[in-house]
């Protein structure tokens, strides 16, 4: 009912920036939240940054705190992930996510997008 595209990833330096969108397709009068998460080689699965689909209210982890930031466009159908100052320890397969109405988790999942930081 609800389908995602990341894009957006690459290979950027130490300290540079990339922007991730998330396009959500479908039945999109579903969602309730969309968000980041990403997983390194031999690493767990962390969640990054999520955003409230409407209100626009958002919550970051303390590790991209103050470098990362989401935006809705007017669409109410595409999130963006401004991701300033990489660093190496960032690089990892990014993957967007959406919770539904009435939903207690995220249940729809993108493919993922690689991006990957050079020291």
């Amino acid at each position: 009912q609800i389908h995602l595209a990341e894009s957006g990833g690459g290979l950027v330096q130490d300290g540079g920036s990339l922007r991730l969108s998330c396009a959500a397709s479908g039945r999109t009068v579903y969602i309730s939240a969309l968000g980041w998460f990403r997983q390194a080689p031999g690493k767990e699965r962390e969640f990054v940054a999520g955003i409230v689909w409407t209100g626009r209210t958002t919550k970051y982890a303390d590790s991209v705190k103050g470098r990362f930031t989401l935006a809705r466009d007017n669409a109410k159908n595409t999130v963006h992930l401004q991701m300033n100052n990489l660093k190496p320890e960032d690089t990892a397969v990014y993957y967007c996510a959406v919770r539904r109405v009435g939903g207690e988790e995220y249940q729809y999942w993108g493919q993922g997008t690689q991006v990957t930081v050079s020291s």
